[in-house]
């Protein structure tokens, strides 16, 4: 080899850090098991390939603890401004560690819907999916450049659209699902003109890069790259759900199978907003004047909306319970816009920014047990209507006190103390930053969303009409409700904790 070409290989070729790499090449991997050995199972025993996902969510979540020990980095560029696509540093660990979680419950919860809906639901390719799906959203929060980010967006997004359209012959899943991929497809679209733009401004995508770049673009460019930063951010907007990019979640919710709703709604959630972190806060921190102001608005339009909405759909007892939780995670989803937005505002982005994770990790724990427990009054009410749930304390009392106990801390109301703190985590922030506007706003949400998650706690404990029904609670449905309470008790045993440890890393 030429003197010329072995410093040109040394650049191109490089080694791959294996361990930081491992929690979704192990995710992918197992989908890629469930998906050939379906293939050669019997019907009689494609059971088994709910337990394998299981084991596979279970393995990868636990590789995160060698990770511990201090950031890793890999596929970097060399030289002085050395740059990596993928960075598992805190800030990654927090979120993948939510998103294995969150899919590992969504994964019990599924154990017990496939077995009742064995004909209408393919086993091996609903686990193939859910996944993939996973695998994509365990690499989001690692990636460090725009290339990667959209490519793991894009991985954790299109099985969904395939989960939510899964039922076989059910006209309300499919139009969902198309609904879904629409709104999706058209923020992907966005997105990707977003990033176009940045990269045509900067000349690189590496988000440490673009962030001192863009404070050098010349004249000539620099509307350029505020239009990019603008769309980019329009792109994200539509994965967190944020209103008035927010059409699709109540529709898709509803008709899609249980877990996946349960799924979209902490999974789905963890990738828009990890991802409108590492934009906003890592790449276009100079920009901090644009998207402040903006998302502090998007915030409060979102907790309005999703609140009223919730509101209304208390008032019809004939509405669905998942549809009410909808709109509640589109108002949840306000409150997680809330200290990204103040992050444009303080000069400790990180301590803000760490609000939001801390807040994140309560909606995941207390959210998926609400879920849970929907999940098992949809066994014998399949409307799953909030009159559905009126006296569920008389035939499955435990059941309907972490239902309570859920509610409480959504609603941010001891004994749900870390709801409380959760909010109050939120509120500080706004407060701090010299949004004094925006947490009278959310001061005044959570007011409303007081009035929705108390008249369903109340309707728990009254007297049932006619005769009760009594559940049975399979095992993996009694695991998923059991892990949930349990975590949602320690955590308000010790909130301070999730402060700790959501605290980021990413400066």
């Amino acid at each position: 080899m030429s003197a010329l070409a072995q410093p040109l290989a040394q650049s191109v070729v490089q080694s791959v850090d294996w361990l930081a790499v491992a929690p979704p090449v192990v995710t992918a991997v197992v989908a890629l098991g469930v998906l050939v050995a379906d293939l050669f199972l019997p019907e009689s025993r494609k059971a088994v390939l709910g337990w394998v996902s299981v084991a596979g969510l279970a393995a990868a979540a636990l590789l995160l603890l060698p990770l511990l020990d201090g950031d890793r980095g890999t596929f970097c560029t060399g030289g002085h401004a050395r740059a990596c696509s993928y960075t598992a540093d805190r800030f990654t660990l927090v979120i993948q560690f939510l998103v294995l979680g969150g899919a590992l419950l969504a994964a019990l919860l599924s154990v017990t819907h496939l077995d009742d809906e064995r004909r209408r639901v393919p086993a091996g390719e609903f686990w193939f999916l859910l996944l993939s799906s996973s695998a994509g959203a365990a690499l989001l929060p690692a990636s460090r450049d725009l290339a990667t980010l959209i490519v793991a967006l894009e991985v954790a997004s299109l099985p969904a659209f395939a989960l939510v359209g899964i039922r076989h012959g059910d006209k309300r899943s499919s139009e969902a699902a198309l609904k879904f991929f629409l709104s999706s497809v058209t923020a992907t679209a966005v997105s990707l003109m977003g990033v176009s733009f940045v990269y045509a401004s900067t000349g690189t995508l590496y988000l440490t890069q673009i962030a001192q770049r863009l404070p050098l673009v010349d004249g000539q460019l620099h509307t350029l790259a505020r239009t990019g930063v603008v769309l980019t951010l329009v792109g994200f907007a539509f994965k967190t759900a944020a209103v008035p990019f927010h059409f699709w979640v109540p529709d898709t919710y509803v008709g899609a199978p249980l877990p996946v709703a349960a799924y979209l709604s902490v999974v789905g959630k963890a990738v828009g907003f990890s991802g409108l972190i590492l934009v906003t806060v890592v790449a276009f921190p100079s920009y901090a004047d644009v998207w402040g102001p903006a998302l502090a608005v998007l915030a409060a339009l979102t907790m309005t909306v999703g609140n009223v909405a919730a509101l209304r759909q208390q008032a019809t007892r004939a509405y669905s319970a998942v549809r009410l939780l909808a709109w509640s995670s589109v108002g949840q989803a306000g409150y997680l816009l809330v200290p990204i937005a103040a992050a444009g505002y303080t000069e400790d982005p990180e301590k803000a920014i760490g609000s939001t994770v801390a807040y994140a990790l309560m909606y995941a724990a207390v959210n998926l047990g609400a879920f849970a427990v929907a999940a098992l009054v949809g066994r014998g009410r399949v409307l799953n209507r909030i009159s559905d749930y009126r006296g569920l304390y008389a035939t499955n009392p435990l059941t309907a006190l972490l239902l309570a106990f859920f509610l409480l801390c959504l609603a941010g109301l001891p004994p749900g103390v870390i709801g409380l703190f959760a909010k109050v985590t939120v509120f500080s922030a706004a407060v701090d930053a010299g949004l004094g506007w925006l947490a009278v706003v959310m001061a005044v949400n959570v007011v409303i969303a007081l009035f929705y998650y108390l008249q369903w706690t109340a309707l728990l404990f009254r007297a049932p009409e006619g005769e009760p029904t009594r559940h049975r609670v399979p095992a993996p449905l009694t695991a998923a409700i059991a892990l949930t309470g349990m975590l949602g008790v320690a955590l308000s045993g010790a909130p301070q904790a999730v402060l700790r440890f959501a605290a980021t890393g990413l400066f």
